[in-house]
């Protein structure tokens, strides 16, 4: 750190609120140093509460010289009320005093707030959720607008949704812009983020990386030149163009656990912005020009922070990964993983990208589950700490292979109804036809377990990143890829991809004993639909409803998503021979009409959030797109779809 440089502030991201209930806290954040803290809590019409935060209540990692992640953990004796605004406050304390919120972080408090808050729902009434937030798309950020919606609705409790659920890509750790990498480097520097040795690559080390000649547009470059090698390079760095859906660009695919930690904090909070210089490295005058054209969007997702980080700080939110939270098409088939795991560069990639997630994402949602992960993880940052800022590399490798080991990232949130988060990453279905084709989301193990989690309960909200039921012509088209052995140049990712996950998991909705009443919650595909959908011959349900919401800051090139949406509505009619032939025989699904929609647009293609309002049985009342342009897109019940507001109870014998 330069002599000349500022004082570091005590916080550089948060609080977040994770995993809120009456009986207990959880919340996240990062600070320049290991802070003493006591958490102050007003809950409105009742006297205050003071906490003091011992360590038993508060743990602390450090990443780096001047950067500490701190989880507090509260259990209350004493319940907290339920369905009214709780203010809190979060005081820093050193020799000087204490200082609140309102002088550290004044951005995380609403207007004439003194306090930010939260509210603690008595049952899951109402959800807000999304996926996809890449910093340089064009486009507005919905955790902003979300931000702005909510401060509407500031002193209306009854109005605030129980839950936000960010159900993947929080970060692009694979799609990064010049000017991100740039601002991640200079925080790694200022910070004194983590060293590391790298094996494997061109590069002995993180600090020979950072200051490589290919470390900008370029990184494919520094994987070792060997025939073995090449199908790694053009899975992680190839950016390669996919004709049919997106564009790959990994030339500058995060490496070191050092970027990754970085990463989150830039896209989470202001502070670590104003703490940091972006200057253009050299580069040539084509990644010169796309650096400009990088840097305005950036400046404008910078300007959204404020907002982002005062939403997160004021509503308990939940999260999962999904693929670009670690790498694109993270354990698409068996082959791939064959290569990717073979591979200790390609291997450290990924497990850096996970042991981030744990400590940034996982954690929150569910500490109990996670403590001995996070546990050998603060040993590592402990290690690193005595080694000079250097994580020992073999103590590193051993802990990223235990991560790549896990089974449990899935999570359950108790409720009415219950809240069932899947895992659709790491416990795949391989292909037993080839290797080349695409995996199943969940294996047999997994999608029992997800059965027995549900067993008796009148109905579920189920996460699942990618949607259950998509869109029939792209799964049509992401098939024939498939079928050619080139699942990578269109993501073909979908539930139906793989027989037999798609066969247990339409059994699981037909068990005598599983809930009468789905709904289930996507994102990853970067526009939004509603489904109404009943199971064929069955006179007492159950019922589903697919609700997807992508992206938050993500969109499909809209062209190629109108001709998508048009041609599928023509294809797969009713009546058309090409539906009767390929119709999911045991389902009958009607789409739901975006009441914003051109005529004969059943997609939603704009940045935003979804917001689902539940009735008392646990089924969605109203369906919306809070769109990041300014407007509210409802999505009113199908036309076709017969009683469709009508719930399977209790008495339906499905119970």
């Amino acid at each position: 750190m330069s002599v000349d440089a500022p004082p570091l502030p005590d916080v550089l991201a948060g609080p977040l609120l994770r995993r809120l209930t009456p009986e207990r806290l959880v919340m996240w954040l990062v600070a320049s140093r290991p802070l003493e803290l006591a958490l102050m809590l007003h809950p409105e019409g009742q006297p205050p509460r003071r906490l003091t935060l011992s360590d038993e209540r508060l743990q602390r990692i450090a990443v780096g010289e001047h950067a500490w992640l701190h989880l507090i953990d509260v259990a209350l004796a004493t319940p907290l009320p339920t369905g009214i605004l709780i203010a809190y406050d979060l005081k820093v304390r050193d020799d000087t005093g204490e200082r609140g919120i309102a002088e550290w972080a004044p951005h995380l408090l609403h207007e004439e707030a003194s306090y930010p808050s939260f509210v603690l729902a008595e049952r899951h009434h109402r959800l807000l959720h999304g996926s996809c937030r890449k910093p340089h798309h064009d486009g507005p950020d919905g955790l902003a607008h979300a931000d702005t919606w909510l401060a509407g609705r500031y002193r209306q409790p009854q109005e605030w949704p129980a839950w936000l659920l960010l159900t993947g890509d929080q970060v692009y750790a694979d799609d990064v812009a010049g000017p991100m990498l740039v601002a991640i480097h200079a925080l790694i520097a200022r910070l004194g983020l983590f060293d590391e040795a790298l094996s494997g690559a061109t590069v002995p080390d993180s600090q020979a990386l950072y200051r490589d000649a290919a470390t900008y547009y370029r990184r494919e470059a520094l994987l070792p030149d060997t025939e073995s090698n090449s199908a790694l390079r053009d899975r992680f760095f190839g950016g390669v163009r996919k004709p049919i859906f997106t564009t790959a660009n990994a030339h500058n695919h995060l490496i070191t656990f050092a970027e990754v930690i970085a990463m989150y904090l830039l896209a989470w909070s202001p502070v670590p912005w104003r703490l940091i210089e972006t200057a253009p490295p050299p580069l040539d005058d084509e990644w010169q020009q796309r650096f400009q054209t990088e840097r305005a969007i950036i400046g404008r997702f910078v300007e959204g922070l404020p907002a982002c980080a005062r939403l997160l700080a004021h509503l308990p939110t939940l999260m999962i990964f999904d693929d670009h939270d670690v790498t694109d098409d993270w354990n698409l088939t068996a082959d791939w993983e064959q290569i990717a795991y073979g591979n200790p560069f390609s291997r450290r990639i990924i497990g850096n990208a996970l042991l981030a997630y744990l400590l940034c994402q996982g954690w929150g949602n569910d500490p109990d589950r996670l403590a001995e992960l996070t546990a050998h993880s603060a040993t590592l940052m402990e290690q690193a700490r005595q080694n000079a800022g250097w994580l020992p590399a073999e103590e590193q490798d051993a802990l990223l292979q235990r991560l790549l080991r896990f089974q449990g990232w899935e999570y359950r949130i108790p409720g009415a109804p219950p809240l069932l988060v899947l895992d659709t990453r790491t416990r795949r279905w391989r292909s037993e036809r080839h290797p080349t084709r695409p995996s199943g989301l969940m294996d047999w193990e997994a999608l029992i377990e997800l059965q027995e989690g549900m067993l008796d309960a009148p109905s579920a909200i189920i996460v699942s990143p990618a949607p259950m039921f998509g869109v029939k012509l792209i799964e049509a088209v992401q098939r024939l890829f498939a079928l050619a052995g080139k699942p990578l140049l269109v993501d073909a990712e979908n539930w139906m991809a793989h027989r037999g996950a798609a066969s247990v998991m339409l059994n699981i909705f037909r068990h005598s004993r599983t809930p009468g009443n789905y709904v289930i919650l996507s994102g990853d595909v970067h526009y939004s639909f509603a489904y109404d959908i009943e199971l064929r011959h069955r006179q007492s349900g159950p019922r589903l409803w697919q609700i997807t919401s992508s992206g938050i800051k993500n969109t499909f090139p809209i062209t190629l998503l109108d001709w998508f949406d048009r041609l599928n509505r023509w294809l797969y009619a009713p009546r058309s021979p090409l539906n009767w032939f390929t119709k999911r025989r045991r389902l009958a699904i009607h789409p739901r009409d975006p009441d914003l929609a051109k005529a004969g647009e059943r997609l939603w293609n704009g940045c935003g959030m979804g917001l689902v309002d539940f009735d008392n049985e646990g089924c969605p009342s109203n369906i919306r797109h809070l769109d990041a342009r300014g407007f509210e897109v409802g999505f009113p019940p199908a036309r076709d779809a017969k009683s469709q507001s009508v719930c399977r109870r209790a008495d339906d014998g499905l119970a």
